[in-house]
């Protein structure tokens, strides 16, 4: 799985850099020294959040992730994933050491604007700070989805059918558990977190 995954960021780093490149946070060579091979850190892909503002994965770096794919008009698993991720959320409270951000990306970038993610944040009573919402290109999408083994296909204009899974990296960005699953017990997960919180 580890030698995958290297596999897979040394790709798409590759294939990101031969691509034109929008401004973004520049990164030290001494950060790029501290990076792990296996971190999300190293991915030049830029994302916009529910607040329009443009980020890089490198800017989360000190955090735990907890992270899901979805889409905002689903109606089937995605409701399920978002209950999911606020129990968690529910469950580790202030407990962490480190408090982590939980990361919502978008696999229907074209229909899932910031604005769209911002009144699903809303609607859902997702909009405090621990919470992430990503709108990035169609190819970033299917990077980073590669990364975490999400698969997605559309299936008609509306709908998608995908993965359903729930990943957390450490403060470096590398990924240390996933789940699979829907509405499945979630302590192990919340476990996890705070174990992960405390390095």
């Amino acid at each position: 799985m580890k030698i995958s995954i290297t596999i897979i960021l040394a790709l798409v780093v590759f294939i990101q850099g031969c691509k034109e490149q929008t401004p973004s946070t520049k990164i030290t060579p001494e950060e790029v020294q501290e990076l792990n091979e296996m971190s999300i850190y190293n991915l030049p892909s830029n994302w916009n959040t529910q607040d329009g503002n443009q980020i890089s994965f490198i800017d989360l770096k000190g955090q735990p992730l907890v992270v899901v794919m979805i889409y905002t008009s689903c109606q089937t698993a995605c409701p399920r994933l978002v209950a999911d991720m606020r129990f968690i959320e529910e469950k580790v409270g202030t407990k962490a050491a480190t408090q982590p951000r939980y990361v919502l990306v978008s696999i229907d970038p074209l229909v899932d604007t910031p604005e769209r993610l911002k009144k699903f944040a809303a609607e859902n009573e997702m909009s405090a700070d621990q919470w992430l919402f990503l709108q990035g290109t169609e190819d970033s999408v299917r990077d980073f989805a590669n990364i975490l083994s999400v698969k997605y296909k559309k299936i008609n204009p509306m709908d998608f059918s995908h993965s359903n899974i729930i990943s957390v990296f450490d403060k470096e960005g590398v990924l240390q558990f996933q789940k699979e699953g829907l509405g499945l017990e979630n302590d192990e997960i919340v476990d996890q977190i705070l174990e992960i919180s405390k390095i």
